[in-house]
């Protein structure tokens, strides 16, 4: 992109960005989109992350980003930060949709930087958390994958994501964030 192309191009992404994001949920869908709406908003994360069950945890801090989205019918979030030096990173993006046919929300991760995928069905568990089931698209193949928030307050929460390597059999935790609201 040249010097000349940059002001039409922000121009343009300005306009992207102010129409996909939108400033509360859809009315009429409120009370749906109450599950994950109680996560918009900036939150500080401490990070932990193994790559097997016999690796070593390795602890970062993130800042995940939650925000309402097309007319206010779906929740995207968006995790910042960086295991591999200062400069922080876009990780990837989840887009969270609810799904009246199935009466749960349709999660899809995008993780562009590690280049792995994944999608799930999300619903309330318990009176403070949110399970998603799933699978996570992988270079090496398939995996199943468990995500929780748990212990949902106005200013904190856990996520927790699991990892089966057996097709459900069993379960080995592969990352948990403790988040704190900032914004």
């Amino acid at each position: 992109m040249t010097d000349v192309d940059a002001p039409a191009y922000r121009e343009r992404m300005s306009d992207f960005a102010s129409t996909l994001v939108a400033d509360a949920a859809e009315p009429s869908l409120a009370a749906e989109l109450a599950l994950f709406g109680r996560l918009v908003g900036r939150w500080r994360v401490e990070n932990r992350y193994r790559a097997s069950p016999e690796g070593e945890w390795t602890t970062s801090e993130r800042t995940w980003i939650f925000s309402w989205i097309a007319g206010g019918r779906a929740v995207q979030d968006v995790i910042v930060g960086s295991d591999r030096g200062r400069d922080p990173v876009v990780a990837g993006t989840t887009v969270r949709a609810y799904d009246p046919r199935i009466g749960a929300w349709r999660v899809d991760w995008f993780g562009t930087f590690h280049a792995n995928y994944g999608a799930l069905i999300a619903r309330a568990h318990g009176d403070d958390g949110i399970r998603q089931d799933g699978v996570e698209f992988t270079p090496e193949g398939d995996i199943p994958i468990r995500w929780n928030f748990s212990d949902i307050a106005e200013d904190s929460f856990t996520w927790d994501g699991w990892s089966s390597a057996d097709g459900g059999a069993t379960w080995w935790l592969e990352q948990h964030m403790d988040a704190r609201r900032i914004a």
